[in-house]
Formats: structure tokens, C-alpha cells, sequence
């Protein structure tokens, strides 16, 4: 057995059954044994559509979204989608080949050369690995995995140069026994356990890190009867028909009103960044005493340092607190949690954005439209930016978007691909603007090659309308901005799938139930003038 077979077997063995990637010269000792192995292969068309393709998979199902990448120009193709991941805490592999050992860094100007590989891919990922000993891929392999499970989990870069693909394993394959991830201190526990369980008007405030612990946080939030704010990466965790649920509104002053009047407040697996509160880059107000729990240290001193700070995975920490909590009563003279939450939602304007009433329409009918459990993967587009906040979400891991963090266009399409590729059997949804289509519009092939049901709603305002307003808000002459939109439809039947253009939120809900019957994807192109004008 030979590196390369040695690792598709070690994949294997850590449940990896799909891999995102295109071939290349230096990666055939990678595709040999992959053909006969079971595992699945997606060939995007682009490298960074197998960056987010993996990025999908992984926000959908939870396990590490994996990419095989050429040396070079796949890796720097890949970079901005690992780079969103990394942003994002995504869980992602990323196996690609280097140039052989004796060529490193010499500069001979060999096919796909980079000065350093690694050394690109360090800043975005957890670690990046070059694998000089066949033999040590368990280890680093396992190392991956260690992360993906007991870390924030991030992506991970390994490089196997081309001559030590095909050459000998003699090392063990078997993999290493799982490692649980870290609990929480027990003096920190007691304490957060006696603020919460002494708190008058308790709130909680969810990031991407509570996102596995949400049966424990429904117990939670019904024990301290708090109203709960949710980050983007968390809609979903507490139903959004919920009394208690405030939806993904923190960048809404009205909900950080309610954060600042609060006693105490409970923050869990949340950076507490720009992107979910768009407070200018400033702290929050975040009540008299404030707790975080996160499986990353180095968060429990950003943004806003809290009084008792608690380093661990989420679910462990919320199972022993509540443990504690359940054998508490509640002060008689807590705030009515439903109460507080219903008065701060009443204050939330409909109209906080001059398009979010012809946003609110087209999203009804999507939801109208839609199976409950069903996943939208929204990219970063005027109606995404609405839906973020009123969308109504049920289950975690159901609205993925690239908005926050590094935000980037274009992240949509692969990654709904991804995601239906881990649920191939549930609908999944692509909201899009027409805009961040044409970053990934190749991806199209991919789906049609897969026969991917994913109907494709384009919100097509001719350009890109969010920056063409901040230019008229901000007294800049628009400048390429305003853009030519192609016909999508004709580009939907030139790829081999269905097209349709919709003017009304009652032609879009039809057009969505009939993708989701279609044996591939349909483009739903929405005249957007024409909704918000009728």
C-alpha cells in the first residue's frame, strides 16, 4: 500500500464519504484508489466551488466537509472559500498535493510552483501540514480530526508532495480513538449557575458554537424563562415560533436594548463580531454580569470580557449547569420572560430597510413554498440580509450564509450543492443575488451532472444594489455598480436545467414546488423592479 491508498482507507475509517475536487497531474496518485473505494467524488468547476461545496456539506450535516485540491492554482482557487470557512468555524479537510520533496523551495519554476503552500494556508487554516513521512499521516490525520471535534473547529490543510503519494506506507492503519472535547471547570460552572439562578431578567444570546447543544438549551431556556437573541449561525437552535425567541435581531437596537437592561446574560459560542451586531466595530452593552462559554479561550477576552468565563464545548457546560439550575427554584419575582420578549419584538419596525416590505413578501412565499425541514443557503444579497432577521427558521443547521464573518459572493450555489449532496433526500434552497451568481454560476454543471433538485431564487436587481446604495447614501458617483444582467433562463436551458422568470410573489411560490419535483435544478430569476413596484 501506498501513501495515497493508505489515506483514502483512513478517510474511510473516519467516516468521510464524500470528497469535493478536480483532478489534476499532481493529484492522480490521490485519484487511483478513490475510484473503487465507495466514497463519492463531486467534480466542481471551479476550485473555490469545492471549497464551498465542502462548506455546505459541513454546516448541513456537522461532519468535516472534504476537498481534494491540485497544487498551485487550485489551492489559491480554494483559498477564499477556506478562508470563509476559517471565518466562520467550519469543519474542513483539505488535501492537497505539493511538488516533490527534493523541488521545495528552490524556485526551479516547476509546474503549479508557490514559494510556500503551507505558508499561504497557515493563515486560514488551523494548521497546515506538509507530510515529508508517509508514515505520519495517522498522526496528522488525527490531528484533523482532534480539532473538528475538541477545538473550534476550522479547516485544516495537509500537502502531500507528489513522490510521497506513491510511495510505501508501512505504518498503522487503524485510526485513533476519538477525543472528547473539554468540560467545563467546575468553580465556573457553580458560579455562572448561581448568577443565572439568582437573575430578575436573564437573557440569552446564541452564536455557531451552540449549535450542537440545542436540545439542552431548549431544557435551559425553559428553566430560566429568558428571552433568547440569536446570531445568524444560530437561527434555528430554539424554534423561531418560540414565546422566547427574539430571532437573529442583535444588530436591531431595539434587541440590544433588551441585552443592556438585562441582569445577567448568558452568551454561548457567539464572537460577538461586527457582522452579527453591526455596533461600528464597538462592544456590546451586555447587562450587569455577563457569562460566555466557548470552546476557544482567546474569545473569552474579545469584544466584551465577561465576569465569569467558562472554556468549553458547549453542550458539556450546559448539561452541568442545568443539572445545578434543576435543583434550584426560581426567584417568585422574575420578569415574565415571554412578557420581556413580546414587548422588545413589538418595537421591531417592519420597515427598518426602504426594500424589506417587497423582501418580506418574496420570503413568505418561499416559506410558503417550502417543506418545514427543508435547508435555504442564502448568499450575501439585499433579501438575504432581511431574511437573516425575519425568516422564520425551526431546526439548527437549516439557514446557512455566508453574510457574516468574511462574506463572501458567490458562496450560495456550491454550497447548497454540498448540502443537498449530505441530505440528498431533504429539499435544500438557494437564495442568491444576481450578482453573486456570476462569482460561481459554473457550478450549475455540477448540479445538472448530480441531478440536484435545487431550485435557485436570483434576486436580480441588475447589479450590485447594496453597494450602489451605500455609494448614494454616502454622496459617491455609482461606479461599476450598475451592471448588464444576462438572461438566466437561456442560461439555465444552455446548462441543461430548467429556467423561469417570476415578476410576483405568487409566480415565485409556484415556481419554487415545481422545482422541488424537477430531476435537476431550476434558476428562478425574479424580476426584482417589478415585485417591489408591481
Amino acid at each position: 500500500m501506498v501513501c495515497g491508498e493508505a489515506l483514502i482507507f483512513l478517510l474511510k475509517q473516519y467516516g468521510v464519504d464524500t470528497v469535493f475536487g478536480i483532478p489534476g497531474v499532481h493529484t492522480l496518485e490521490l485519484y487511483r484508489p478513490l475510484k473503487g473505494s465507495g466514497m463519492r467524488h463531486i467534480t466542481p468547476r471551479h476550485e473555490q466551488g469545492a471549497g464551498f461545496m465542502a462548506d455546505g456539506y459541513a454546516r448541513a450535516s456537522g461532519r468535516p466537509g472534504v476537498c481534494f485540491l491540485i497544487s498551485g492554482p487550485g489551492v489559491t482557487n480554494a483559498a477564499t472559500a477556506i478562508a470563509q470557512a476559517y471565518s466562520d468555524s467550519v469543519p474542513m479537510l483539505v488535501i492537497s498535493s505539493v511538488h516533490r520533496r527534493r523541488d521545495l523551495g528552490l524556485g526551479r519554476g516547476m509546474l503549479h510552483e508557490l514559494p510556500s503552500q503551507q505558508d499561504l494556508m497557515a493563515n486560514i487554516t488551523a494548521f497546515s501540514h506538509t507530510l515529508l513521512d508517509p508514515d505520519s499521516l495517522p498522526e496528522v490525520l488525527a490531528r484533523a480530526f482532534a480539532v473538528f471535534r475538541c477545538a473550534r473547529p476550522r479547516p485544516v490543510h495537509i500537502e502531500i508532495p507528489i513522490d510521497v503519494l506513491s510511495t510505501t506506507f508501512n505504518g498503522t492503519l487503524t485510526p485513533r480513538p476519538h477525543r472528547a472535547p473539554p468540560g467545563p471547570s467546575a468553580n465556573a460552572i457553580i458560579e455562572a449557575a448561581n448568577l443565572l439562578g439568582a437573575a430578575l431578567k436573564p437573557t440569552l444570546l446564541l452564536g455557531g458554537g451552540a449549535v450542537d447543544a440545542y436540545e439542552t438549551i431548549n431544557h435551559l431556556v425553559k428553566w430560566l424563562d429568558s428571552p433568547v437573541v440569536l446570531t445568524n449561525a444560530a437561527k434555528g437552535v430554539i424554534p423561531a415560533n418560540h414565546p422566547l425567541c427574539m430571532g437573529s435581531t442583535l444588530r436591531r437596537t431595539e434587541t440590544q436594548a433588551l441585552l443592556a437592561d438585562s441582569d445577567v446574560v448568558l452568551a454561548i459560542g457567539t464572537e460577538l463580531g461586527e457582522t452579527d451586531a453591526w455596533n461600528n466595530g464597538q462592544p456590546l452593552a451586555l447587562g450587569k454580569k455577563l457569562i460566555r462559554i466557548d470552546i476557544d479561550p482567546q474569545q473569552l477576552e474579545r469584544m466584551c470580557t465577561p465576569d465569569v468565563g467558562i472554556v468549553s464545548d458547549a453542550r458539556l457546560a450546559l448539561e452541568v449547569l442545568l443539572s445545578i439550575l434543576n435543583s434550584q427554584e426560581r426567584p417568585a419575582n422574575r420578569e415574565n420572560g415571554a412578557t420581556r420578549a413580546v414587548n422588545t419584538r413589538s418595537k421591531l419596525k417592519p420597515d427598518w430597510r426602504p426594500d424589506a416590505s417587497a423582501h418580506a413578501s418574496a420570503l413568505a412565499a418561499l416559506m410558503t413554498a417550502i417543506p418545514d425541514d427543508a435547508i435555504v443557503v442564502a448568499d450575501s444579497a439585499q433579501i438575504v440580509y432581511t431574511g437573516s432577521q425575519i425568516f422564520p427558521t425551526m431546526r439548527p443547521r437549516h439557514w446557512l450564509t455566508s453574510t457574516t464573518g468574511f462574506g463572501t459572493l458567490g458562496y450560495a450555489l456550491p454550497a447548497a450543492i454540498g448540502a443537498k449532496v449530505a441530505f440528498k433526500s431533504k429539499a435544500v434552497i438557494c437564495l442568491i443575488g444576481d450578482g453573486g451568481l456570476l462569482f460561481t454560476l459554473p457550478e450549475l454543471a455540477a448540479a445538472v451532472e448530480q441531478s440536484l433538485a435545487i431550485p435557485i431564487v436570483v434576486w436580480n436587481n441588475h447589479g450590485y444594489a447594496e453597494i450602489a446604495d451605500y455609494m448614494d447614501k454616502s454622496g459617491v458617483s455609482r461606479c461599476g455598480v450598475d451592471l448588464t444582467a444576462p438572461d438566466f433562463v437561456a442560461l439555465a436551458l444552455g446548462f441543461g436545467c430548467s429556467g423561469v422568470r417570476v415578476s410576483t410573489p405568487s409566480e415565485l411560490e409556484s415556481a419554487i414546488v415545481k422545482a422541488f419535483s424537477s430531476h435537476g435544478p431550476t434558476i428562478i430569476d425574479v424580476d426584482v423592479p417589478a415585485m417591489i413596484h408591481p
